[in-house]
């Protein structure tokens, strides 16, 4: 298989150095059709490799907590979208391999795959085998004609067609599969952009919608007649408020030993003379003006890191890495340091380097961070870490993965 791919690249990679400009129209449109079909058959190959590599545990085995956390690490996905990838080679392989073959013949797209998938699934458990073969042939005769979402959309009525008997109970239950579907898909994704912002997407369940609009809804309504934010900035300043009223109840899980809370790191001097910016504790930078509003309700650390009143090293006295120091952590670590892990701080445990049993001191020489996967994977495996020689962590595969045992660090939480 890996030469016949390799083949496959190669001649792919020459159509896409070809000069399409020369091609007559016929051409053009027949490249087109069959550049279409062959990505739907790289899909299925794709699939069946996915599966196989979710099937054997590579990347636990790799040090990753799922196989969807190692395909984005390795093909460079968002987790969601190999999640996805992950729960349809499954599908496809445990019960749907007349909806493989289709996508392997390129009858089908990627896209249509995941709606017949999940269509015959629910048509197996409504109405037995036999509907649901018949409802493979129907759908991808749909397929041919409609895309993705009219095909989900005509999908709901398929018991109609192949056993209209028990149509009524199957709509019943094609509801109840679409709610867990629904469940399965839910997400939300915070994407940090180059100037600080952050990109808020997502999928909320049913629930979760009619929970965020009765909380956010009041929050949003005009200040004034004269009021000139846009109805979508008027959703983010909702959102910010939801987010003050939850952090003012105290009655927010702690994070990492403290209480959850915004916390601006400046100087003293800086805040005072009203010139020198803040730092969030991921990293952000706010204005002169943001930090002296935010001081009225939130933690500033009067020091900078390293600065005087701030006991970077408590020594033996003391086990857990809180307060002052974890703060000092979070600000040099920014998150999870294993490599390729992108775990927030506050998702995060702080792990010492020379365990506390082997009279390793409590110190930010002493300690890195780490989501609880990650700090679990370092206790019970070969993996190495250490801090390199600007004072920040790196870690050291064990020979069996990488031979050279090249230090490696994680690139997500770079700052520029």
């Amino acid at each position: 298989m890996v030469e016949e791919l390799a083949l496959a690249d190669g001649a792919v990679a020459a159509g896409a150095a070809a000069a399409t400009w020369a091609l007559p129209e016929h051409e053009l449109v027949a490249a087109l059709d069959t550049a279409h079909r062959l990505e739907q058959r790289l899909a299925a190959v794709k699939l069946a490799l996915i599966r196989e590599i979710d099937g054997r545990g590579t990347a636990r085995a790799q040090g990753a907590s799922s196989t969807a956390v190692w395909l984005r690490e390795r093909l460079r996905l968002t987790v969601p979208a190999a999640r996805r990838l992950v729960d349809l080679a499954t599908t496809l392989d445990t019960g749907n391999p007349g909806v493989r073959q289709a996508l392997a013949d390129a009858d089908i797209t990627l896209e249509q795959a995941r709606v017949i998938a999940d269509t015959v699934d629910t048509v197996q458990t409504a109405a037995g085998p036999d509907a649901a073969d018949k409802a493979v042939n129907v759908l991808i005769d749909w397929a041919g004609q409609f895309d993705p979402t009219l095909l989900r959309k005509l999908s709901t009525r398929i018991l109609d067609h192949v056993a209209p008997e028990i149509a009524e109970a199957a709509a019943r239950a094609a509801l109840e599969a679409e709610a867990r579907r629904t469940a399965r898909d839910r997400h939300v994704t915070l994407s940090e952009l180059s100037d600080g912002r952050l990109r808020l997407t997502g999928n909320l369940d049913a629930e979760t919608a009619g929970l965020l609009r009765a909380a956010i809804d009041p929050l949003t309504a005009p200040s004034g007649p004269d009021d000139p934010r846009s109805p979508g900035q008027r959703r983010h300043d909702a959102l910010a408020d939801l987010c003050r009223l939850s952090l003012r109840t105290r009655e927010l899980p702690e994070h990492g030993g403290d209480a959850a809370q915004l916390v601006v790191t400046t100087s003293f001097e800086s805040l005072v003379r009203q010139l020198g910016t803040g730092t969030l504790d991921t990293g952000l930078h706010l204005t002169p003006e943001t930090v002296r509003r935010l001081a009225c309700d939130a933690t500033i650390l009067p020091t900078v890191l390293g600065g005087a009143g701030q006991p970077l090293d408590v020594g033996r006295q003391r086990r857990l890495i809180t307060g002052p120091l974890r703060r000092a952590l979070v600000l040099r670590d920014r998150g999870c340091a294993f490599p390729g892990c992108d775990r927030p701080p506050r998702w995060c445990d702080a792990h010492h380097i020379q365990h506390w049993a082997d009279d390793g001191p409590t110190s930010l020489a002493n300690a890195v961070l780490l989501c609880a996967h990650h700090h679990r994977h370092i206790h019970h495996s070969d993996w190495a870490v250490r801090l390199g020689g600007d004072g920040h962590p790196e870690f050291t595969a064990p020979a069996w993965l990488d031979p050279d045992q090249l230090p490696r660090r994680n690139q997500y939480h770079r700052r520029t």
